[in-house]
């Protein structure tokens, strides 16, 4: 999420991986409008293989799975379980709370130190 010159990316560690980052929930968000993981990779130009790893990932991480998926060799499908969509809808919230962030005083005062753009690099 770009707030002006500032980038906020937002992930929930997990061991030694992420159980929630802003790509994993833009993969529930995808599997909730299109019905299965190899759409939901296509619609976010991302291979089947790493649209399942993702969603592995979180099914492991999570106390209850995120995705459901149905076997049928591309006519099963998956859908979001509660779990996932009340997962999906706190990392939401939790974005939209963290750029509140770009309201304080400490944001003004070093975005207000950038310039526009970098000078040239010296040769």
């Amino acid at each position: 999420m770009r707030l002006g010159p500032l980038k906020l990316k937002l992930q929930l560690v997990c061991g030694d991986g992420y159980a929630m980052g802003p790509g994993k929930a833009d993969v529930l968000e995808a599997i909730d409008a299109h019905g299965s993981i190899s759409a939901a990779g296509r619609a976010l130009d991302m291979s089947y293989r790493r649209a399942w790893l993702l969603v592995d990932e979180m099914n492991r991480c999570f106390a209850e799975r995120l995705v459901e998926t149905a076997p049928g060799g591309g006519r099963g499908g998956a859908r979001l379980t509660q779990g996932g969509r009340a997962a999906l809808a706190a990392y939401r919230a939790l974005e939209a709370q963290s750029a509140a962030i770009t309201d304080t005083d400490a944001y003004r005062r070093l975005a207000g130190m950038l310039r526009d753009e970098p000078l040239p690099p010296k040769a």
